[in-house]
This record gives structure tokens, C-alpha cells and sequence, in this order.
């Protein structure tokens, strides 16, 4: 899918979310990027191959919207 130079990450890669942004879509919560994986705000993921990536927010994000 990627056309850039150098390649973005692929979907399986353990660094996906570095991709660059294809389609953003902020008011729906879900952007779309350049190798194919959605990405949510809530931080879950959704691959091409249809696997499902848990939303994994580190500690210190929860604490702060623990807190709000």
C-alpha cells in the first residue's frame, strides 16, 4: 500500500502506528492509515487482516483521565 520513501511500517510491524495518516476523521474518533490499520482514539486498533488490537493507553494517560 505504502509509497512513500522510506516505507512506512507495515500492519503486522510492532511499530504500525507510525504510518502516515491516509484519512482523518476526528468528529467519528477513527483515523486511517497508509498501511491499512485503523486506528482509533480510544487507542484500539483494527488490522487489515480484520485482527482486533486492544486499546492501550499507557498508565500516565489513564491516571490523567482518571483524574478529569
Amino acid at each position: 500500500m505504502c509509497q512513500h520513501q522510506p516505507a512506512c511500517p507495515t500492519a503486522d510491524s510492532a511499530d504500525r502506528e507510525a504510518a502516515r495518516l491516509v484519512a482523518h476523521h476526528p468528529e467519528q474518533g477513527w483515523s486511517l492509515l497508509c498501511n491499512g490499520v485503523l486506528l482509533f482514539e480510544d487507542t484500539g486498533e483494527l488490522l487489515p487482516d480484520g485482527q482486533i488490537i486492544a486499546p492501550h493507553r499507557t498508565p500516565a494517560a489513564a491516571a490523567v483521565t482518571a483524574a478529569a
